[in-house]
């Protein structure tokens, strides 16, 4: 009996570019842009990352509370359209658009939300009624140039919450991501004095109730438990949604030993090391914006921390700061040591990818790097599985290959049961090299290139679990 050759198995790595919407950073390059306009650079963003096979999207759809898709809950942002509650004209849904659009081309999309920050000293516009500011404005602080809600506040752990569970069930996100914003970054006054964060009246309140942490371990208290909340209210509304956070890069000064810089710990109420072991995420992507050869925060010394910490065993990634090559600042980078910091990365045990800030760098091709990158990235990949999710392993699809038009040979498939699809992957064998393509869970067929000689199928469900590969040698 002949034996059949199977392809080897799937490249599995996290490759992730963040989308900036807060002061248009990415996108839309500027407010008050045409649909037709906004769609077409978001389809542009796209192509690239497709083009350079990244395989998930971030997209910011809450900068502040104003939200870039339609909601009950929050204003439009004027990101958007230059006024804030005023939608696209003509109207369409961006997050709709940018999730169809995303998983077209085989990539994740996962939905980015600013927690805490009610509104950015770039927004000019009228605010809107429906704004928290003044629907609720004891939740709200003035703080510096910003708006920001007070998560020692119990309604805004419930406000902030209902407002990403209403994008995990109504959109098909594959994940929620929350970055380094907690407690705001410090404020001066005109006299460059820091500002303390005003939030006595939850505070006192706290104090009344019989509370017995310091201020300190107190606000810090109010962010683990949002947290904690999102984590396990995501899994209850769809458990297949990835939750990830990116913190800021370094927990506590001296861990590492040599690791010197800013305190997020006692500065932004962040315990993110906490977070991970506690294992209220599904990805950690500490921002780790230094060089290799940074005396005191080394990239891949940092990484080798943050791997150490990974007591639960989620996926611990890298977050590369590719906005920083070729920037026009005499501290810029090259675009190869962003290619460093990848194959770092790799050569890491236990971390799983890398996403980037931002795709401007990219879009611009800074230094050449989308041709550097695109040589790391030659293969299309899969993010990898999420095991403490789910372990079930789906059914091979059942596959037939008919002959069409012109010679052609196209692959049909369909799923044996009832399962969570996220991905089909068909892989053929051209000439001695196995080819890989990612398709989306509405797709049923593919056609082969007439040089392709031998072509498999599998399904990847929405945990990332993948079948094993359906044969498709006899042609109808």
């Amino acid at each position: 009996m002949r034996r059949v050759q199977i392809p080897s198995s799937l490249e599995r790595e996290y490759r992730g570019v963040w989308v900036a919407t807060v002061a248009n950073i990415d996108w839309p390059s500027k407010a008050g842009l045409p649909s037709e306009t906004q769609q077409t650079e978001l389809v542009a963003i796209l192509d690239r990352a497709a083009e350079l096979k990244f395989n998930l999207i971030v997209l910011q759809v809450r900068p502040a509370c104003a939200v870039l898709y339609s909601s009950e809950i929050e204003p439009w942002s004027e990101v958007l359209s230059g006024a804030m509650g005023k939608p696209p004209e003509p109207y369409y849904d961006p997050l709709a658009f940018a999730i169809e659009e995303a998983h077209k081309r085989g990539m994740e999309l996962h939905a980015w939300f600013n927690p805490y920050r009610a509104r950015h000293p770039s927004e000019k516009s009228e605010i809107h009624p429906q704004h928290i500011s003044k629907r609720r404005p004891e939740l709200v602080k003035q703080y510096g140039r910003y708006l920001w809600l007070d998560p020692g506040e119990p309604a805004v752990m419930e406000h902030s919450l209902s407002v990403m569970l209403e994008v995990v069930k109504r959109y098909d996100i594959d994940g929620v991501h929350i970055d380094d914003y907690f407690y705001p970054y410090k404020e001066r006054d005109e006299k460059g004095n820091i500002l303390d964060f005003p939030d006595e009246p939850s505070w006192q309140r706290y104090r009344r109730s019989g509370g017995k942490l310091n201020r300190d371990d107190w606000r810090r208290q109010n962010v683990d438990r949002f947290v904690q909340r999102v984590y396990h209210e995501i899994k209850s509304a769809k458990r297949w949604v990835k939750f990830g956070i990116s913190p800021f890069g370094l927990w506590r000064p001296g861990y590492p030993p040599q690791a010197r810089g800013f305190d997020a710990y006692s500065e932004l109420y962040a315990d993110s090391r906490k977070w991970l072991q506690k294992g209220w995420c599904d990805y950690y992507v500490p921002q780790l914006y230094f060089k290799i050869d940074h005396p005191s925060l080394s990239f891949p010394a940092l990484l080798r921390w943050w791997v150490e910490q990974n007591t639960q065993g989620r996926h611990i990634l890298a977050g590369n700061f590719a906005s920083k090559v070729a920037d026009g600042s005499n501290s810029a980078w090259e675009a190869q040591e962003i290619v460093q910091q990848i194959r770092l990365t790799r050569q890491q045990p236990g971390a799983v990818g890398n996403i980037h800030f931002s795709a401007r760098a990219f879009m611009q091709d800074r230094d050449g790097i989308c041709k550097l990158v695109r040589e790391l990235y030659a293969q299309p990949a899969l993010v990898p599985a999420a095991p403490w999710l789910s372990r079930s392993q789906p059914k091979p699809p059942t596959v037939q290959a008919i002959r069409i038009a012109g010679g052609a040979v196209q692959l049909q498939w369909q799923a044996q049961r009832r399962h969570p699809v996220a991905w089909w992957v068909v892989a053929y064998r051209e000439d001695s090299r196995w080819m890989v393509q990612i398709l989306p869970a509405q797709a049923k067929s593919y056609t082969l290139p007439l040089s392709a000689n031998l072509a498999f199928v599998c399904m990847i469900d929405r945990y990332g679990n993948a079948s094993d590969w359906a044969s498709a040698e006899t042609v109808v």
